[in-house]
């Protein structure tokens, strides 16, 4: 809502503009009346909706028509004043102040109008007669005033309707010609139906609309209130109430009847607390919140973030078979302005025998974009309804801020759930099937992928010391000159070669030389396509000897070509050295430390999975 109010009288000289703002403000009608009245501020304790409001006089006999034109465009609502007993001043309404105010404004944001008819107290006959076709004709008119400087009548209610056209305008959200809804208010409307559908059944229940009522007007609807609603629904529409709850038909026509009766305010404070701007496009302040993320420090979800994304997984998971359909998956970002999530997601994460996400691989999505690009995540999270639904500030309290890598490197320990390993390698090395075998392809399903779904970005869970940890893949492209820093920034280096090939290794080896002998990052060899026979490699010592000389662990052997699901525990071992940097090499090479660190993974990633349909039966 805006933070303040500029109002601008205008009109013919002697109708009493400058006498309507000083009885606002004294209260009595001035026995002296100046050309024009200075600017005055009315603060925003004394206003109905909380607002400071500047009140703007005119005088021809003062004021150039330079000035006019200036404080036309300043101006956020125009009153049109003329006196009621002189019809030269109601002629003057058309045939000048609306065309010269037209010609001064923004065409696509047209500034409100009000007419106020002054003068009251001189007339037994209203003017509404001759006034009501000038407001059927101009759709920028919000409403008319019949007042009285004189005797004070309709001058709060005057200035409050001005303050209300601007704050809540009309214009946005109804079309008077059609009479009806305007194409943007019912999306925004449908929009905010559907997140607080919390079930998803396309009705909102008694409990619906009570956590609806609240979260918009801070009070919950009493019980006969909440009949009284659905009756009138009833009354009008035959599909309006469905099995004691109400649709989106009904939804809509209730706030259609609220535009309608001059209730439009409260559709606005609906509209207002869902994220809604004067434009009817989601607040980017809303979509937004600050989030300060200090260098070398990581972001995550929360746990009561994890908690909100699993209710919205339940709620679109008809057939609760743990996976999202295309059509499920459609239902879900309805509420998007645009599909946020392309073909390659289905490559990025694990998925079913059909393709489709699974609950494991949703929350491995969730988990990637809060890791890499946290703004789209609070993006996301806004267009869900996050803050709304669980009663948080804003989307920024879904979100956790990692402390700095160097003080987990001090401390030997770390609370980050999200591990970054960049894959390295020469081209054809085999770095895409190592990061589809970690969603549990093997090389003949890889070969189903088509080359404009390829991800360069795998992410999935393992298991270290009994703890879910997020193990993200990233594939850096070949290009040994132009490495960013995105590419060298991660928790642990893969190197991959092909055994097969005897030129593969020696790229791995300029990296490792060139980016990482020096640094802290834990790098691991990964001896790919161990499957084929195994060839001499052209560089001047063998894989193990350059382990054996730069400390790092022994190369892994790796293949994704047998007919089962490729095996993960070199994942494991990846995600524990990402975990624990500073474990020594005597540590990394020794038979029981691994053994203890992938200990029950296996058990652990089936019970995560068979708690989950336990939970879906207890919902």
């Amino acid at each position: 809502m805006r933070k303040d109010v500029r109002i601008l009288l205008v009109g013919e000289s002697k109708v009493g503009k400058t006498s309507l703002i000083m009885s606002l403000v004294s209260e009595e009608f001035p026995e002296v009346v100046p050309y024009r009245a200075e600017e005055i501020t009315i603060p925003a304790d004394v206003t109905p909706e909380r607002v400071p409001t500047h009140i703007v006089d005119y005088s021809d006999a003062e004021q150039t028509d330079e000035q006019l034109f200036q404080e036309i465009s300043k101006a956020n609502v125009i009153c049109i004043v003329y006196a009621v007993n002189n019809k030269k001043s109601i002629e003057k309404v058309t045939s000048h102040w609306i065309p010269l105010i037209t010609e001064n404004t923004d065409k696509d944001s047209r500034v409100p109008l009000i007419l106020v008819g002054n003068k009251s107290d001189l007339v037994e006959h209203s003017s509404m007669e001759t006034i009501l076709p000038i407001m059927n004709q101009y759709s920028e008119i919000e409403t008319c005033v019949e007042c009285s400087a004189k005797n004070l009548k309709n001058i709060s209610e005057l200035f409050y309707y001005a303050q209300k056209a601007v704050l809540h305008p009309t214009g946005p959200l109804y079309c008077p010609e059609k009479k009806d809804m305007k194409p943007l208010c019912v999306k925004a409307l449908t929009r905010i139906f559907k997140v607080s559908d919390l079930d998803n059944d396309g009705v909102l229940n008694d409990g619906e609309l009570n956590f609806f009522q609240r979260t918009c007007f801070n009070a919950p609807l009493e019980p006969q209130a909440l009949e009284d609603v659905k009756s009138v629904v009833r009354k009008n529409l035959v599909d309006g109430v469905c099995d004691s709850g109400l649709t989106l038909t009904g939804f809509l026509f209730l706030h259609t009847l609220f535009i309608q009766r001059g209730r439009h305010e409260t559709t606005w404070t609906v509209l207002r607390r869902f994220g809604y701007d004067d434009d009817l496009e989601l607040n980017q302040d809303y979509l937004f919140p600050p989030l300060k993320i200090p260098p070398d420090c990581t972001t995550e979800l929360n746990h009561n973030a994890y908690l909100f994304l699993q209710s919205v997984f339940d709620k679109h998971d008809k057939d609760r078979d743990c996976a999202l359909s295309p059509e499920e998956l459609k239902d879900l970002f309805d509420v998007f302005p645009y599909m946020p999530w392309g073909p390659d997601v289905n490559n990025t994460v694990c998925t079913n025998e059909q393709g489709w996400i699974t609950y494991q691989g949703y929350l491995s999505q969730w988990t990637l974009t809060t890791y890499l690009d946290v703004q789209r995540c609070l993006e996301y999270l806004g267009y869900l309804g996050y803050s709304i639904i669980a009663e948080q500030e804003s989307q920024a309290a879904g979100i956790t801020v990692t402390r700095d890598k160097k003080i987990d490197l001090q401390k030997k320990q770390t609370q980050r759930s999200v591990f970054r390993c960049n894959v390295f390698g020469d081209v054809g090395s085999g770095k895409s099937g190592f990061l589809q075998a970690f969603l549990g392809r093997n090389l003949m399903r890889q070969n189903a992928i088509k080359d404009e779904h390829r991800s360069y970005y795998a992410i999935s869970t393992t298991y270290v010391y009994g703890q879910e940890k997020y193990l993200l893949l990233h594939e850096v492209f070949p290009d040994f000159d132009y490495l960013s820093d995105d590419d060298l920034c991660c928790d642990i280096v893969c190197l991959v070669y092909d055994v097969s090939n005897p030129y593969s290794f020696e790229y791995c080896a300029k990296v490792f030389k060139q980016y990482f002998m020096d640094s802290k990052t834990p790098c691991m060899m990964i001896a790919a396509k161990s499957d084929l026979p195994e060839v001499k490699q052209v560089y001047g010592c063998s894989p193990l000897e350059f382990c054996r000389r730069h400390k790092m662990p022994p190369p892994q052997s790796f293949t994704c070509s047998a007919a089962g699901d490729p095996c993960r525990d070199i994942y494991t071992k990846l995600t524990t050295m990402a975990m624990y940097p500073h474990m020594s090499q005597a540590d990394l090479k020794s038979s029981t430390f691994w053994l203890r660190a992938s200990v029950g993974a296996s058990v652990f990633a089936a019970l995560g999975f068979a708690m989950y349909r336990v939970l879906l039966k207890t919902r």
